[in-house]
């Protein structure tokens, strides 16, 4: 399986500079055949920019060209899908607002939606927004009712505050509001893709507007379809991990009675590459059942001398009065190219519904 970077790669842009000729014939795509061979010093999103770039340079004239050459493209080219399409529908949003006016930035958005399907056009709806998010959420809102289950998910996935791989767009989060309604429209789409995307984008909320996510999810659950329990679960999946009262309560995790012995840890020393084993046992001591979102947070030594904590899901279970379980769980070391770990004093904690255990103390140390 490749990495991330190199989805849009070499391949990607051969088919898009043979795209080009196919329906621009006489037209040598000069700039897509240069940018093709310095794709690989490049990270994925400055890949998609590139070819872009690329792509607008060889295809001269204002925006009703671009969209004409790409619409010909979609048509009469059967490999015009895949990674090409990033490039593609960025070209298409970034001469839309270069150009100005209503019509080419309704047909932009159009052009996106009918693209979509061939991979996604999250990441160039990102332009649109920033250029005008009002008029495009007006035209967003309408797709929350497309039959495609594409273009309803495109609805949700393009507007989330946090889009992975994206650029920002700041109203969106500093208006948290503004897309609230797309959420209401979707929640309970026939469409697992489209829910997800949901629960995606509602979990982005949570990270700047809790209050605002916990209430959209609260009336969410005062009318609930079969499927609306799992998106406010994994909806409100970050705020459970940082022990957010309203978000506990409303999924059932009020505070409980409990006898808690551990983490108990199989070593005190760890290598960087190695892994730490630890188990602990839970009570309830109370009178009634008690539901229990059961999570650990494991305490990380920083470079600085500090430290910062990581919280990760365990387990969900409801205890009857006097009911015991044992939880263990082995977490590993190993360097990750999204993390590096350094030596130095590490701990692990439970936590219960919110609320830590003590900590088990251990040292992290050079492989």
């Amino acid at each position: 399986m490749p990495f991330a970077d190199e989805l849009v790669n070499g391949h990607t842009a051969r088919l898009l500079t043979q795209a080009v000729r196919t329906v621009l014939p006489g037209v040598e795509p000069a700039a897509l055949r240069a940018a093709a061979p310095r794709l690989d010093a490049l990270a994925l999103r400055e890949r998609a920019d590139l070819l872009r770039d690329a792509l607008l340079a060889d295809v001269p004239g204002d925006y009703a060209e671009l969209a004409r050459v790409v619409r010909a493209a979609r048509d009469g080219v059967p490999e015009f899908g895949g990674w090409l399409i990033w490039p593609v529908t960025s070209a298409v949003a970034t001469k839309a607002v270069a150009e100005g006016g209503d019509a080419a930035f309704d047909d932009a958005m159009a052009l996106l939606a009918d693209l979509t399907g061939r991979l996604t056009s999250e990441f160039a709806l990102r332009l649109l927004l920033r250029h005008d998010l009002d008029r495009a959420l007006g035209i967003i809102t309408g797709w929350t009712a497309s039959p495609d289950a594409d273009v309803r998910r495109l609805a949700s996935e393009g507007t989330r505050p946090y889009l992975p791989w994206s650029v920002r767009v700041p109203e969106l989060i500093t208006r948290p509001g503004a897309t609230v309604p797309v959420l209401d429209a979707l929640h309970r789409d026939g469409s697992e893709y489209v829910r997800r995307s949901v629960a995606n984008h509602l979990n982005d909320l949570s990270r700047d507007h809790a209050g605002l996510a916990v209430a959209t999810a609260r009336r969410w659950l005062d009318d609930p379809a079969p499927t609306t329990g799992r998106v406010v679960r994994h909806g409100l999946r970050t705020l459970v991990k940082r022990g957010h009262p309203g978000a506990l309560e409303l999924l059932g995790f009020t505070p409980a009675a409990l006898e808690i012995d551990g983490p108990v840890l199989d070593r005190t020393h760890v290598p960087i590459g190695g892994s730490v084993r630890f188990t602990a046992t839970i009570r309830n001591t109370g009178a009634e059942d008690a539901r229990l979102a059961i999570d650990y947070v494991v305490h990380h030594h920083r470079a600085n001398g500090s430290q910062s904590a990581r919280t990760f899901k365990l387990t969900t279970r409801t205890l009857a009065p006097d009911e015991t379980i044992a939880v263990t769980r082995e977490h590993s070391f190993r360097p990750l190219t999204t993390r590096r770990y350094h030596p130095g004093p590490h701990a692990i904690a439970l936590q219960i519904n919110g609320v830590p255990s003590d900590r088990a103390e251990f040292q992290l140390l050079s492989p």
